[in-house]
C-alpha cells in the first residue's frame, strides 16, 4: 500500500480572493509541537503546509460557503492528511480561522494619494472594488458569512479587520503633517465611517454598491472628520 503524503510538493493556486482594503483569533496550541496555528514560522515544509492548507480552505470556502465546508475536503484539496490537519489544526473552526489569520499576514498598506480626500476615496473605492467583483468577493463574503456561525471565525474576522484599521492610521497621519486634520482625530473611526455605508448596502440592504457610493461615504466622512466628530473627545476637551 502506497502511504498517502501529507505534504504537498508544490502549492496549489488559491482560487477564493482573500479579503482586502481597510474594512476584510488566536487558535488553540498544537498539541504536536505547541505552536499556535497562526503563529509566523521560517519558510520550508511547514510554511508551505500551512499556505497549501489555506489555499484549500479560501477555494472550499468560495465554492461551498462555511457550512458546505469539511475537514475532508480540505485534506483532499491541499494533499495533507487528515489526521495532520485535526493534528494541527484541531477542527473546521481552527482550519478557517488560521486562513484568515493568514491572509492578515500579507503587505496591504492604505493608499497614499497625496491628499486626504484621495486617499479616503481610494480606500472606499478598493472595499467596494473587492466584494462587487463576484470572483473575487467569494472568498471574502464566506468569511463574513462564517463569523456568524462561528465563534472563533468571528473573532478572526475582528482581529483582521482591527489589523487593517491600525494599518490605515498612516492615512491620518500624513493628513495630521499635512495639516488637513486635527492631530487628535482618531484614524479608526474615521476610516470605519468610510467603509460602514458600503458593508451597510453589501450585506443588509443588499443594494448595488459601487463607485458613486464610495465616492460618497468618503466625501462624508472627510467633512465630518474636519468638523472634529472623530476627534478624541479626552484630548479635544
Amino acid at each position: 500500500m502506497t502511504r498517502r503524503r501529507t505534504t504537498p510538493e508544490t502549492e496549489p493556486p488559491a482560487t477564493g480572493a482573500e479579503p482586502s482594503g481597510p474594512g476584510a483569533e488566536p487558535p488553540a496550541p498544537s498539541p504536536a509541537d505547541g505552536a499556535a496555528p497562526g503563529t509566523r514560522r521560517p519558510g520550508g515544509r511547514t510554511a508551505r503546509t500551512r499556505t497549501a492548507v489555506r489555499d484549500a480552505v479560501l477555494t472550499g470556502l468560495a465554492e461551498h460557503g462555511y457550512p458546505g465546508l469539511t475537514v475532508e475536503y480540505v485534506a483532499e484539496r491541499s494533499g495533507v492528511h487528515k489526521t495532520t490537519l485535526y493534528r494541527r489544526w484541531g477542527n473546521l473552526e481552527g482550519l478557517v480561522a488560521d486562513a484568515l489569520d493568514l491572509a492578515g499576514e500579507d503587505s496591504w498598506i492604505p493608499p497614499d494619494t497625496g491628499s486626504l480626500a484621495g486617499d479616503l476615496r481610494a480606500l472606499a473605492r478598493t472595499t467596494a472594488a473587492s466584494f462587487t467583483d463576484p470572483a473575487a468577493a467569494a472568498a471574502p463574503t464566506a468569511f463574513i458569512a462564517a463569523a456568524f456561525q462561528s465563534e472563533r471565525a468571528a473573532e478572526a474576522l475582528h482581529a483582521f479587520y482591527a489589523e487593517r484599521f491600525t494599518r490605515c492610521e498612516a492615512v491620518v497621519a500624513r493628513a495630521v503633517a499635512r495639516q488637513e486634520l486635527d492631530r487628535h482625530t482618531d484614524a479608526g473611526a474615521l476610516v470605519r465611517a468610510v467603509v460602514s455605508p458600503l458593508f451597510l448596502g453589501l450585506f443588509i440592504t443588499r443594494e448595488p454598491v459601487g463607485s458613486e457610493l464610495a465616492d460618497r461615504s468618503a466625501a462624508a466622512a472627510l467633512a465630518a472628520a474636519h468638523a472634529g466628530v472623530f476627534n478624541s473627545p479626552a484630548e479635544s476637551a
